[in-house]
């Protein structure tokens, strides 16, 4: 198969490097499923679960918990879906986005710092694979 030793590289290097930034977290952050939940109602805005479950390539029984989880916290506000009453509607509170940008500024810091110690070639490199990544992705 064409190209396998690059994408085994790349997909190598991506996980070391997510694994990296999980790292920078601070203790009591979110967890993961927390913050692919809020993610997913940030970029996406209000979602019933089964929504944000299909579009996170989970189970929605996989995420019931964590809807609760976001819930008690206020993190996530849920209110009658208005064209089906049997669902309801997930969507983000102002705490919400805080906690999440707040995460996000958190990993970010660490990154700019990274940044630093590489040279401007190596930067702009790096921001070209970003976009290279998005486009993978299906981010664009």
């Amino acid at each position: 198969m064409e190209h396998l030793a690059e994408a085994a590289r790349v997909r190598r290097a991506v996980l070391r490097f997510n694994r990296r930034l999980r790292q920078e977290r601070g203790d009591g952050s979110l967890s993961a499923n927390q913050l692919t939940v809020l993610g997913h109602l940030y970029r996406h805005g209000p979602s019933t679960p089964g929504e944000v479950a299909a579009a996170e390539r989970q189970r929605p029984q996989s995420l019931t918990r964590v809807f609760a989880e976001l819930e008690a916290e206020g993190l996530v506000g849920r209110a009658p879906d208005p064209t089906d009453g049997r669902q309801s509607v997930l969507s983000l509170t102002e705490a919400g986005r805080r906690a999440l940008e707040a995460d996000m500024a958190q990993r970010d810091a660490w990154l700019a710092g990274a940044f630093g110690a590489l040279g401007e070639t190596e930067r702009g490199v790096l921001l070209l694979a970003a976009g290279v990544l998005e486009r993978l992705g299906g981010l664009e």
